[in-house]
């Protein structure tokens, strides 16, 4: 008998699995580390994944 495997996770169309991203602003704190500022993607809000979609209408 076969074992059940979990799906995977379901890659967000929008960012491709990379849901954060760090940008440097070009300066550098007095310490000498570069500024950073963290990007998230909107529609899966950092995570990289979306959830399954739940489809609509009647079963027969």
């Amino acid at each position: 008998m076969t074992q059940r495997t979990t799906p995977s996770p379901r890659i967000c169309s929008n960012c491709d699995g990379f849901g954060s991203a760090a940008i440097t602003t070009g300066g550098r704190d007095r310490h000498g580390h570069l500024r950073t500022v963290t990007a998230d993607c909107p529609a899966c809000k950092g995570t990289g994944t979306r959830t399954a979609r739940v489809r609509e209408g009647a079963r027969a």
